[in-house]
């Protein structure tokens, strides 16, 4: 149905200026209150759609069909329960000179020093040992090291030469073997 153009336009003389006004003044605070009512509405409609999908997460977390997820505290308290105690320390360094001689690397006497990481408040086993064979044997037994002994830090290598025709390299190998003091 259409209104014919006519009515209107006579409807519209009859308000007169006041009524145009007031109509206008309607029209622009509709325009007004949706323009800041549908963003607000919108931001709504996405808070209920992420409360939905939080409240499915959490009853899949709790039926146990997924992992809950892993808080900071938790990583590192899972750490530290995988380090060695302090009483197992024997049983690491056991295990470095076992790794050594299976390369037939010589380990001379090495220097041990034991000690409180200030910062993570771990026990820290501190140890030099010289050492004496081919670059290869030298390389296959750090990389040994590193992968048996997941608490041990190599901090630094010192090899060398004594003439340039020899095979085996003399040197020191100085590492941190991290602990848990329970």
């Amino acid at each position: 149905m259409r209104i014919p153009r006519l009515l209107v336009h006579e409807y519209l003389q009859g308000l007169g200026i006041p009524g145009l006004l007031g109509a206008g003044l309607l029209l622009a605070g509709l325009a007004y209150g949706l323009a800041g009512l549908v963003p607000g509405w919108q931001a709504l409609q996405q808070l209920r759609q992420e409360t939905r999908d939080a409240s499915e997460y959490l009853a899949r977390v709790n039926d146990g069909s997924l992992a809950a997820p892993v808080v900071p505290q938790r990583q590192l308290d899972d750490f530290r329960s995988k380090l060695p105690s302090q009483p197992q320390a024997t049983v690491a360094i056991d295990r470095i000179y076992a790794l050594a001689a299976q390369e037939h690397i010589t380990l001379a006497r090495g220097e041990y020093a034991l000690g409180v990481d200030p910062k993570t408040h771990l026990a820290r086993y501190q140890i030099l040992l010289p050492v004496r064979g081919s670059y290869p044997q030298l390389r296959r037994f750090l990389h040994a090291l590193l992968g048996q002994l997941p608490a041990l830090v190599v901090e630094d290598l010192e090899f060398q030469r004594k003439k340039i025709g020899d095979t085996d390299l003399n040197g020191r190998i100085r590492m941190t073997l991290y602990l848990s003091r329970s």
